[in-house]
């Protein structure tokens, strides 16, 4: 089973500074603007580089209190084939890693 897009925020909302997390059968996943900061009235033009971020991590602990080296991240391009991408290699985490999600 799949982690379905619209259980994510939409595009949109990330432009806010604000990360989206979750959990799918072990793992703990996070999207969000790198860097985290709200940019939603700044001009595009003006606006520094940035990329979606997904971060995927075993269970049980918060992204904030899970060593990094439990972590594997992904940039992508902040656009809708970002996202999707970002999504899908979320999904892919899940499915190619099984063991890492068991239960600790």
């Amino acid at each position: 089973m799949e982690i379905e897009q619209n259980t994510f925020f939409p595009l949109t909302h990330y432009e806010y500074g604000e990360a989206y997390f979750g959990s799918h059968k072990g793992m703990r996943y996070r999207l969000a603007r790198e860097p985290l900061e709200n940019v939603k009235f700044t001009p595009i033009d003006q606006r520094g580089p940035a990329t979606l971020m997904a971060t995927v991590w075993p269970e049980p602990n918060s992204y904030a209190h899970t060593p990094d080296e439990l972590k594997t991240s992904e940039h992508f391009e902040v656009s809708q084939e970002g996202f999707d991408a970002a999504v899908a290699w979320i999904n892919a985490q899940y499915t190619d890693n099984p063991g890492k999600w068991e239960k600790r």
